[in-house]
């Protein structure tokens, strides 16, 4: 097997995509269509209320990125807008509902179409409304299965996850299904049907909360809830949380369809395909490359001796491609971890070398012209003691200087709210990432490898599809591509969590 059968597989079928508008999804949208430009027909769902706004989106969020420059030097602007209409359908729909939100008269025509679905629409986001995260990540895939059941001609369904479905297990976690119901919290059983339900009661109560005079939001209210939910039975947050709900949904109601998961560990910047370092705002880790860059926080959790599991996109489309391929048309379902920590493991120590490497190269220059002198962050192995240092040294200040501030009419009113936020900020961005600082598991890539050697594929030979985390230097790719990618792509999105 060769990169020419895997493209090749592709060649006058029609994929339906969902999560285009994502950081993944555009990328396997340009992937298929850079190695296969006879791909038939690539429906591509997007939330929108019609077919005029599904193709804006598509236009503007999609297409119109420059991650689609090499097939615009490839095929020429005029060659690149025939390819694009010929090949892109935007379709006007939601993951969230029944049927995609499609509208019968369409779906019958659609199903009958389609060869492959890649479901890969998701909110990431760690701190997303429980509301938002069950609809989109649980019910999403619930519903991409049942779509898929209405595909008579359907070969495969990619159901793109995340490894993080584990939790924060420790020890070797295996590339198995999980189990309906089965929470990480010995002694406790997860019915999603029950939080779907708790959802709706919450919202009822704030309404009634609301007209009473409340001035909370229910969009705050639906956060804590679902980081609360998610703690409650061993999930670190939301987006990990309601993925595996996802996941047992799938693993319920699939039957014989042909599945494959696609579970990524934290997904960085490209490591070269289409070009080196294209990225979408701060993710996961980048956080505290965005922070150090701005020497905004002086210290953080975690121990340099301990593994980030982490794996650049492109490699994680590849192996999603490649999964396609090799179990196309197969009944039943494979679980692929794309990880890295087993061949090829990026340690605390390599990733804050890299980072004081780069800055002291390229230091941020402040407004008066003066370089931001270059400090390496104290990292505290404990949560406790770094929740405990953040109190004497910043809360109690700040809630002095609020004391002072009410004595004096609120003079340093804006000054202290400034600060606090930055405060709040921090401890919530401590709060969600903490729990992979101090990490103790590593994902089993047994069935990664076998599909690595069973197509011969890795990153000597200059693959086409190369996700051979053992082909990369941690450090010079850190040093001289994620890192500067971070800045230019992901500085703009730096405080959200």
């Amino acid at each position: 097997m060769d990169a020419v059968e895997v493209a090749g597989c592709f060649r006058d079928k029609t994929i339906l995509v969902t999560g285009s508008t994502g950081f993944l999804g555009k990328l396997l949208v340009e992937k298929i269509l850079r190695v296969q430009p006879d791909v038939k027909k690539l429906y591509l769902l997007v939330r929108a209320p019609d077919a005029a706004s599904a193709e804006q989106r598509i236009l503007s969020q999609v297409l119109g990125k420059d991650l689609f420059n090499t097939l615009r030097e490839k095929h020429g602007l005029a060659g690149f807008q025939k390819l694009i209409k010929e090949k892109i359908v935007p379709l006007a729909g939601d993951v969230g509902t029944r049927d995609f939100g499609l509208d019968s008269s369409r779906l019958e025509d659609l199903c009958e179409e389609i060869d492959i679905i890649i479901h890969g629409a998701a909110t990431t986001s760690f701190y997303e409304r429980y509301d938002v995260s069950l609809a989109t990540n649980a019910l999403g895939a619930q519903y991409g299965c049942e779509f898929a059941k209405k595909c008579p001609n359907l070969k495969m369904l990619l159901h793109v996850s995340t490894a993080f479905v584990a939790g924060t297990q420790e020890g070797l976690l295996l590339e198995k299904a999980l189990k309906m119901g089965q929470a990480l919290r010995p002694g406790y059983h997860l019915d999603i049907e029950a939080e779907l339900q708790l959802v709706e009661k919450v919202k009822t109560e704030f309404m009634a909360a609301k007209s009473g005079g409340s001035d909370q939001s229910e969009k705050t209210i639906m956060k804590e809830l679902g980081l609360k939910r998610a703690c409650h039975f061993g999930w670190p947050n939301v987006y990990t949380f309601t993925k595996a709900m996802g996941e047992m949904l799938l693993e319920q109601q699939r039957g014989d369809l042909p599945v494959v998961i696609i579970r990524p560990t934290m997904v960085t910047s490209t490591y070269q395909d289409p070009l080196p370092g294209w990225i979408e705002g701060a993710r996961t880790i980048d956080a505290l490359i965005v922070a150090y860059d701005e020497q905004a926080f002086p210290c953080f959790v975690g121990d340099l001796k301990d593994t980030m599991d982490a794996v650049p996109a492109d490699m994680v489309v590849n192996a999603t491609l490649v999964a396609g391929f090799v179990h196309w048309n197969e009944k039943g379902q494979v679980i692929y971890h794309v990880s890295s920590a087993l061949r090829n493991p990026l340690t605390g120590q390599v990733f804050e070398d890299a980072c004081w490497d780069y800055f002291s190269v390229h230091p941020r220059v402040l407004e008066n012209g003066k370089a931001l002198q270059n400090r390496r962050p104290y990292l505290f192995k404990k949560f406790s003691y770094f929740r405990a240092y953040l109190t004497l040294m910043y809360k109690l200040p700040l809630e002095m200087l609020h004391a002072v501030s009410l004595l004096f009419c609120g003079l340093f009113s804006q000054y202290y709210q400034k600060h606090n936020r930055r405060y709040k900020f921090l401890m919530l961005l401590v709060k969600l990432y903490a729990p992979y600082a101090f990490f103790k598991g590593w994902f089993d890539d047994t069935n990664l490898t076998r599909m690595r050697k069973e197509v011969k594929m890795n990153g000597n030979d200059g693959s086409l599809f190369n996700f051979d985390v053992k082909s990369m230097d941690w450090h010079q790719y850190l040093l001289n591509v994620h890192v500067p990618a971070v800045l230019k792509y992901g500085r703009k999105k730096k405080g959200s969590v």
